[in-house]
């Protein structure tokens, strides 16, 4: 026996066995990556504050209150999430550059410039708090519905204040002209189908 012969074979010449895998890495790859993507797709989370509202090809299907669901992958259904245990605000006359010990504010001139009921004018700066009482109104019966809600808000402030004095806005009167702002925010915001209670 020649040195490196083995039989019939020879050292030189070994191969190993060709050994197939059930698929090739190019095919699993992909396959991995689109079951990646339905999982990623199915599974949501809802914060305890907020509800997930559930379109189905852009159309209302359902509320899902918080939790982890499970949905249709992202092309059929979506979820939108919307706050309903936070209360939300908007500022009116200034806006909040930094909140803090010593907070920091930016006036905006015209919100809050307003003419009295005895034709002068008063700077009125107010915060409107509220939450979203129905997400369903909220999302889909009024287009840019926090943009209304600002104007809602100036209209009804620039009302009650137009029907008082300047004496009133700037002394006695200031709670009473919170009051009736708030109430007939309230009944606009209802009139209106916007799903927002004032707070």
């Amino acid at each position: 026996m020649e040195r490196g012969d083995f039989g019939n074979l020879r050292v030189g010449e070994f191969r190993p066995p060709n050994i197939k895998l059930p698929g090739s890495v190019t095919t699993l790859i992909p396959i991995a990556i689109i079951g990646l993507w339905l999982l990623w797709s199915t599974v949501y989370t809802v914060s305890p504050e907020e509800v997930g509202v559930i379109l189905t090809f852009g159309e209302f299907t359902s509320v899902n209150d918080p939790g982890l669901h499970f949905k249709l992958p992202a092309p059929i259904q979506t979820v939108s999430k919307v706050p309903v245990q936070r209360q939300l605000k908007e500022e009116f006359g200034f806006r909040t550059l930094s909140a803090g010990v010593r907070s920091q504010f930016d006036t905006v001139g015209e919100e809050s410039a307003m003419l009295t009921g005895d034709l002068n004018v008063a700077v009125v700066e107010w915060t409107t708090q509220y939450r979203v009482a129905d997400p369903y109104l909220y999302m889909f019966r009024v287009r840019n519905v926090t943009e209304t809600f600002r104007d809602m808000n100036e209209a009804v402030m620039r009302t009650v204040v137009g029907d008082r004095s300047v004496t009133e806005v700037l002394t006695i009167g200031r709670q009473e002209i919170a009051s009736e702002v708030e109430r007939r925010l309230q009944e606009m915001c209802d009139q209106y189908e916007t799903g927002i209670r004032i707070e």
